[in-house]
């Protein structure tokens, strides 16, 4: 079936109103579709997406979902609207097709397609690749679940641009025919358990990003990882492994202290660890992957060097905010599961004391203990996940309660010494008391802002 055939002339409805739903909306407008936009929200909490779509003269409902859905001929659904709620239950049982913003932007793309998931790194190895991409010359539109909609950028795509997709669990839990030309899955680690019941489900829904690849196609995968071993996927794609080891295996490796990448039977020296600019152990695995991507489509290894020895990584991801009296604040509101936590411990050298909590994910916190012992000197915990936290780690480090990000960074300066670190690392999502991690991550730098505008006149009493 033709683009056309599949969005022209269509009745296509869309539920949630997020930047992806207005997205698809707008460019399902633009190729001559019938967009119709429903929202649980109300209208007072969607006043900038409602502009959007009165601007553009695409119908809407706000304040729940009508039966007017149910007159489409598919659905496009958010990736934040479970497939157990009861509105998705109607459109099944109507039998209509539902699909993700996505799988519906991948109709259109001319495009080659590099798509990356997993449950740690997926952005700062996107954003990676797509900078690598664009210091070799060519024409590179980094998108998906990074912050731009696949859908708001696809129909600019030329046939020989390339489109960094980071891609989430959710989001391919309703792909159809969604193909990248090189997919890849960096790591898995219990994540998201609140919505798929189990690991065995989660991990099931990633690996459906390869589920229409064939031989011409690439699926890369961590050889250090146990859930992403290439003998635990089943695909038609030609599959290539990278690993901070080195093995004959693996097509980028890490020997002697240098990431190498081995092509076409040789081995070329990409640039010595201690030159990537991104710290921790988890960067170099994002870096390696990096490498190994932005290969295949013959970028060569100058370029990979010049982006890997500059790039100073994403914000909310390890983003150090600013140090106050010998304090150092990281923004790591990104870190929404137990595993980037961890992650975030091995790459801060100094004692810190941690930010975490928010809504829980179903997974447990006693991971922690072991790689926080002689790190964490305090944990203050935020939002809905409290108590758990307490539960689990209070027996190891001593935990406080704050109600807000501002009465959690004004403690842990409180209690630190200089030299030591004040980090927030979540370990949780964001939904009980903010829209995404990312309002989260801007909270936090305000309240160490306005911490430094208060203290800018005078040093802490222990200095």
């Amino acid at each position: 079936m033709t683009v056309e055939e599949r969005i022209k002339g269509r009745k296509i409805g869309i539920i949630g109103m997020a930047r992806s739903g207005v997205a698809a909306a707008l460019l399902a407008q633009k190729l001559g579709g019938r967009p119709f936009v429903s929202d649980i929200g109300g209208a007072s909490n969607l006043a900038d997406q409602l502009q959007q779509l009165k601007t553009a003269g695409i119908p809407f409902e706000t304040d729940g979902h009508t039966d007017h859905l149910l007159d489409c001929d598919y659905i496009i659904i958010s990736p934040g609207i479970p497939l157990t709620s009861e509105i998705v239950g109607r459109i099944q049982k109507k039998g209509l097709p539902i699909f993700s913003e996505i799988e519906f932007a991948f109709w259109v793309c001319q495009g080659k397609i590099v798509a990356v998931t997993g449950s740690n790194g997926k952005t700062t190895t996107t954003t990676l690749i797509g900078e690598i991409f664009k210091e070799a010359g060519l024409k590179t539109y980094v998108c998906g679940n990074i912050g731009l909609p696949f859908a708001e950028v696809v129909a600019d795509i030329p046939p020989d641009g390339v489109a960094v997709v980071e891609v989430s669990n959710f989001q391919l839990e309703t792909i159809a025919d969604f193909k990248p030309q090189i997919a890849m899955i960096l790591n898995l680690t219990e994540d998201h358990l609140d919505r798929h019941g189990g690991f065995e489900e989660y991990k099931k829904a990633k690996y459906r990003i390869t589920e229409n690849q064939t031989a011409d196609d690439h699926l890369i995968l961590n050889r250090d990882d146990a859930n992403t071993k290439p003998d635990v996927i089943t695909t038609s794609a030609n599959k290539l492994l990278f690993s901070t080891s080195d093995s004959a295996a693996t097509a980028t490796f890490v020997r002697n202290g240098t990431l190498y990448l081995r092509r076409d039977g040789s081995e070329e020296d990409v640039i010595a660890c201690n030159d990537i600019l991104i710290p921790g152990p988890h960067n170099l695995q994002n870096a390696a992957a990096a490498a190994l991507a932005t290969s295949l489509l013959g970028v060569n290894v100058n370029s990979m060097k010049q982006t890997l020895s500059t790039f100073t990584g994403v914000e909310h991801r390890l983003e150090r905010v600013d140090n106050i009296a010998g304090i150092t604040f990281v923004n790591d509101s990104k870190a929404t599961n137990v595993d980037s936590v961890r992650f975030a411990l091995q790459s801060i050298p100094s004692p810190l004391y941690l930010i975490a909590g928010g809504r829980d994910k179903g997974a447990s916190y006693e991971p922690l203990v072991k790689h926080g012992r002689g790190k964490i000197k305090g944990i203050i915990a935020i939002g809905e996940a409290s108590e758990k936290i307490m539960q689990e780690l209070g027996r190891e480090f001593p935990v406080q309660f704050a109600g807000s990000i501002q009465e959690a960074v004004h403690r842990c300066f409180d209690m630190a010494y200089p030299g030591e670190t004040v980090l927030l690392s979540p370990a949780c999502a964001s939904f009980d008391m903010f829209e995404n991690f990312e309002q989260r991550g801007l909270a936090f730098k305000e309240a160490v802002r306005e911490l430094r505008d208060g203290k800018k006149n005078h040093q802490s009493p222990k200095v």
